[in-house]
């Protein structure tokens, strides 16, 4: 061993030392604090009789005063030990014109040593740690607060430290962490989407510390960490704002229940707190109260993949289109201009005129339609009190109270949006059964008129809006977004991956919604190897994207005669993958009822099926959809019933890509009868 590597030997000795007094000294106050806590409720309980009304509230708030206090040092020691475990995993030695350097060393949390008052470990976040990520030997630089910080960076180290262990470090003179990288990504994957602080890249880093974009777009291959480079913004800008902002103030919009728990490890890794999320679908019913009942996203794309409907994706084209919401909002302006017909009002002898009510409008015109009403009814029945000198009955509140809305030609909002289509002169575009029963593409729609024209103000508490698989949402999804969350934005995904082609929005569409976005384009993919990155580019191609050089076997298509002889091949792989040392496989099908098919010919021990009420990922096999797939990755990729059967329209294709986009290192199709065109060259 060289004196470099027993030096560092000894350094990570004397932290993991220092790092268990610290845990120590936490269990020495927690143990006093509960001392405490314990006399005091006591003392509280003997002498209650005699304490007045003041003296119990301090008594009360000096006990959630140390019960927070304890919370805060229980967090404290949990980060502590998982220090313990890998307590940095990057050095930079720095020197500033007036400073020589002093080595920096970088982890998940940051340590201070509370005898000595100096920073033994930096978090990742603080300002300092940027030039790990930006910067190679050399001059280089690192912005505060108060100012650039310019400097030289004398060595630069990387280290893999386990369960306390140095297992090997590297020097690194040449390009950021590819040595390191290469090796995290040649792992297997398991249950949970990890941290990738240790390795994250210089245009990721400048994605992840940005501070000023209000609304921040990440359009980024397969595989190019997006969901992972957004988590890691959030936890940065929850680091550096951390006076005004918490974790319960952030929201995701994710995909399903099943991505929501397979990233869900990722913040409190980084030493965040879990964030509240919400599916698309639930945020529709909280918006609609829950009055109607609706076909899901998934259902959508259930009856896509299903049947052929050329009427019903008609009707999702036209209602995913920058055309529709600008007719919307046209409709909008027409309802406020021709609908409102307002004539002078006779309540008991007095006659309301009509100048007073037109002016009344005028002044709410800020307030939505609908809200406005209330408002002018108010006024009303002020002029009339000061007109006949006396108060009004009841009966003269509520002629008041009934004749304002009339002047709306129709004031239901799910009327007005029958009545657009009339408007537009396609009133075939609206399916309505007896129940009121809408279709996935008239959820956001509704939702739209509904928030212009009663204005809803349910989510004011948030400020951080994250959204995933950008590419599933219209442009009407966005602007309700916008006018909901008037927050600041991530937003990320792959317009690649759609699950439905006739409304997928790519970057440039997003931006015409938020014309002050930030746009991040990330080429780069990570995580297949060379060959299953060229495979998938044959189904679906970008000339843009860059894969790592990491190599791995061919993916191979193998035929058979019938899905029976599928099936068993299927069985043998399954052993095969259970003495592999890898830890996940995903047997990907395009419909979910292949996905049941499969399930059921295959029983074996191990095997999950996921489903739309899934909600926790499991390490090992499973089975499921494309759709139920985006944003996982596993070891392996079996994609079954590859035939022209199978996979023949556009929404096929792209699920097609989707599957075997999820492989890390092996990917695997089966098929009888015909190959499916998309992979038949």
């Amino acid at each position: 061993m060289n004196v470099t590597q027993q030096e560092e030997k000894e350094h990570l000795e004397e932290i993991k030392e220092k790092l268990t007094l610290a845990v120590k000294r936490i269990d020495e106050a927690v143990r006093q604090f509960s001392n405490e806590l314990r006399e005091k409720k006591q003392y509280i309980h003997e002498h209650q009789s005699g304490m007045d009304e003041a003296d119990m509230v301090s008594a009360e708030q000096s006990i959630n005063r140390m019960a927070y206090t304890g919370e805060g040092a229980v967090a404290r020691k949990r980060r502590l030990l998982k220090l313990g475990q890998s307590p940095y995993f990057g050095r930079i030695d720095f020197a500033t014109p007036d400073k020589a350097a002093n080595p920096v060393y970088i982890g998940v949390y940051s340590f201070l040593d509370e005898t000595q008052r100096q920073n033994l470990i930096y978090d990742w976040r603080a300002p300092i740690s940027s030039l790990f990520y930006d910067f190679e030997l050399g001059e280089a630089s690192y912005a505060t607060p108060s100012g650039t910080v310019q400097g030289t960076i004398e060595l630069k180290r990387q280290y893999k430290i386990r369960e306390g262990r140095l297992e090997f470090m590297l020097d690194s003179d040449v390009n950021i962490h590819d040595d390191v990288l290469q090796q995290e990504l040649a792992k297997s994957s398991d249950d949970k989407m990890k941290n990738i602080v240790a390795t994250i890249q210089r245009d990721q880093n400048a994605v992840i510390r940005n501070e000023e974009a209000s609304v921040m777009v990440i359009q980024g291959v397969a595989g190019s960490g997006k969901t992972s480079i957004a988590l890691h913004r959030i936890a940065f800008l929850l680091y550096r704002f951390r006076e005004t902002i918490a974790a319960k103030d952030i929201l995701i919009i994710s995909p399903n229940k099943v991505f929501a728990d397979y990233i869900s490890n990722v913040l409190p890794e980084l030493g965040e707190e879990h964030i509240p999320e919400l599916g698309m679908d639930e945020l529709a019913a909280d918006l609609l109260d829950n009055r109607y009942s609706f076909q899901t996203f998934f259902e959508q794309v259930a009856a896509l993949l299903e049947h052929h409907n050329p009427a019903f994706i008609e009707r999702i084209r036209f209602k995913s289109s920058f055309e529709f919401l600008s007719q919307l909002n046209q409709f909008l302006l027409h309802i406020e201009n021709t609908y409102l017909t307002v004539t002078e009002l006779r309540v008991g002898r007095t006659v309301v005129p009509m100048p007073f009510l037109l002016a009344k409008f005028k002044t709410y015109h800020r307030v939505p339609l609908l809200k406005r009403f209330a408002l002018v009814a108010n006024d009303v029945r002020a002029y009339v009190r000061d007109a006949v000198g006396r108060k009004l009955t009841g009966q003269e509140k509520s002629t008041i109270g009934e004749a304002i809305p009339r002047m709306l030609r129709m004031n239901n909002v799910l009327e007005l949006y029958r009545d657009f289509y009339r408007w537009v002169g396609r009133p075939e575009l609206l399916k309505l059964d007896h129940r009121l029963h809408l279709e996935y593409a008239d959820v956001f729609p509704l939702i739209y008129l509904r928030l212009r024209l009663e204005g809803i103000t349910a989510y004011d508490q948030v400020k951080h809006l994250l959204v995933d698989e950008m590419q599933d949402y219209t442009p009407v999804q966005y602007a309700v977004l916008s006018r909901l969350f008037p927050c600041r934005k991530t937003i990320l995904g792959d317009v690649s991956q759609q699950v439905n082609p006739y409304s997928a929005s790519s970057a440039e569409a997003i931006e015409r919604v938020f014309p002050q976005a930030d746009v991040v384009k990330l080429f780069r993919s990570y995580r297949s190897t060379v060959e299953i990155t060229a495979f998938a580019q044959r189904i679906s191609p970008n000339p843009h994207i860059i894969p790592l050089e990491r190599h791995g076997q061919q993916p191979t298509i193998t035929r058979f005669n019938s899905p029976q002889e599928e099936l068993q091949a299927i069985e043998q792989l399954i052993t095969a993958f259970k003495s592999s040392g890898n830890h996940s496989l995903g047997i990907i099908c395009k419909t979910q009822r292949q996905a049941e098919r499969a399930y059921e010919a295959l029983q074996a021990p191990g095997v999950h099926l996921l489903t739309e009420e899934s909600t926790t990922f499991k390490e090992g096999i499973i089975i499921t959809t494309a759709h139920l797939a985006k944003g996982l990755e596993f070891d392996g990729v079996i994609v079954p019933f590859a035939s022209a059967r199978t996979y023949k329209t556009e929404v096929d294709k792209s699920m097609l890509y989707v599957a075997c986009t999820r492989a890390m290192h092996q990917l695997t199709l089966t098929y009888s009868g015909e190959l499916t065109s998309f992979l038949a060259d």
